[in-house]
């Protein structure tokens, strides 16, 4: 059996008014947020799918339902993340690295992709080299180029420690 471990996951969700917009863990200025049933996070979902994914853990719906009333309601992303990373190594898996590409056509992202990967690399308790933070557009095609939406891609390398 191999000890490095690959990972993907992706998220998307739609835009709302009245609410933050939340990208790797940082509230990014915009006048729409993210619709779902946490902050919406989908930077950070992506990552915890891929995180999860890696380990053979299933994935963030299984382990944070929005079926469980309000138990997750709201919910900041960095601590579901903080979660993972804690069944991560549990199953004694540590981060070798992550890249996380966000597709969004708006707002334009670059002035927070150092603080996103500042964040990330915080939060899960490694240097800031193991954590790749990306943004494009996709030309103004699909649901994310209609603004309608943002959805976000990830992938990890985790070995076993």
């Amino acid at each position: 059996m191999t000890n490095t471990r690959i990972g993907f996951g992706y998220d998307v969700h739609q835009f709302t008014p009245d609410r933050p917009l939340w990208l790797g863990g940082i509230e990014v200025p915009s006048e729409l947020g993210l619709l779902g049933h946490s902050d919406a996070d989908v930077a950070i979902h992506a990552l915890c799918d891929a995180l999860l994914g890696a380990a053979a853990l299933r994935d963030i719906g299984y382990h944070f339902p929005d079926t469980k009333g309000n138990e997750y309601e709201g919910i900041d992303s960095k601590i579901l993340l903080g979660r993972v990373m804690t069944l991560l190594a549990e199953q004694h898996y540590q981060l070798v690295n992550c890249d996380i590409t966000i597709a969004a056509q708006t707002p334009k992202l670059a002035p927070y992709i150092e603080p996103m990967q500042q964040c990330l690399a915080d939060v899960m308790h490694v240097q800031l080299n193991q954590v790749s933070v990306k943004a494009t557009t996709t030309e103004h095609l699909g649901f994310v180029g209609r603004k309608e939406g943002i959805a976000a891609y990830a992938v990890c390398l985790i070995e076993k420690c």
